[in-house]
């Protein structure tokens, strides 16, 4: 059941995602060779509980995750745990997955970023894949369908000769960090669920330079991608009004 936020709740969720854009400035800032994942994941935390918010992804599912960050580097999609021996190279992208709660209510965002001077056909993915979310957020609106934004973004990409990632979907998002309803990266228009106001959704399209195979590593965490390339991953929540979104997690 898909749960309808008030403009009160609404409020809230806008403070939690003003904390994960605070993130993504400090990492915007950080990322460089020779800095860690765990190095990232260190101040993802201190900026997240410094705000008196709580991260949304430490010790969250099974296996519990035990960061606060998803740092994803080249062929890993999603989901990768931050390490010490984690170190970023010259030429690497790495996608950083941030949530934070605070008042009850979540906030999750994804940007990937570059890592010194990176290859021209790995910038254009990164550059395609946010181009995507965007795609999507257009559709958005009251009276669309779910299958609208979903179409938009598969569209965008697949015109790249890019892979879409089928086997992870963004998701609604508010007192629980996986709500109802799924926002799958490809799909028809004019299919699925009735887009309306009160909807609060995380939409992320995951992006792969080569095919859209995935696999899950040993830690039953990383997703990768199946041939090694790599992916890019972009991500906001955004809330739905009358008069359309509204971002909560974007950078000032």
């Amino acid at each position: 059941m898909v749960r309808l936020k008030s403009s009160k709740q609404i409020e809230k969720m806008k403070d939690a995602g003003k904390i994960v854009a605070a993130v993504f400035v400090a990492m915007r800032e950080a990322i460089r060779p020779g800095i860690s994942t765990w190095d990232l994941d260190q101040i993802a935390y201190r900026i997240i509980t410094e705000h008196g918010a709580v991260p949304s992804f430490l010790n969250y599912g099974t296996p519990p995750f035990p960061a606060s960050i998803c740092a994803s580097v080249n062929d890993h999609v999603v989901h990768g745990i931050p390490k010490k021996d984690a170190i970023l190279n010259e030429g690497d992208i790495v996608s950083v997955d941030v949530g934070a709660k605070l008042q009850g209510f979540h906030a999750d965002a994804a940007r990937t970023f570059l890592v010194g001077e990176v290859s021209e056909d790995v910038k254009a993915l990164v550059r395609t894949t946010e181009e995507c979310f965007w795609k999507g957020f257009e559709k958005a609106v009251p009276g669309n369908r779910i299958g609208d934004i979903s179409s938009a973004i598969q569209k965008h990409a697949e015109s790249f000769g890019y892979g879409v990632v089928r086997e992870l979907v963004g998701h609604g998002i508010g007192e629980d960090l996986h709500e109802e309803p799924d926002v799958p990266n490809y799909g028809s228009a004019g299919r699925g669920m009735r887009i309306q106001p009160g909807m609060v959704l995380a939409v992320e399209p995951m992006i792969n330079l080569g095919t859209a195979s995935v696999v899950m590593l040993q830690d039953r965490w990383t997703i990768a991608t199946a041939d090694g390339r790599c992916s890019a991953h972009y991500e906001n929540t955004f809330a739905i009004t009358e008069d359309g979104p509204i971002i909560t997690t974007l950078e000032s």
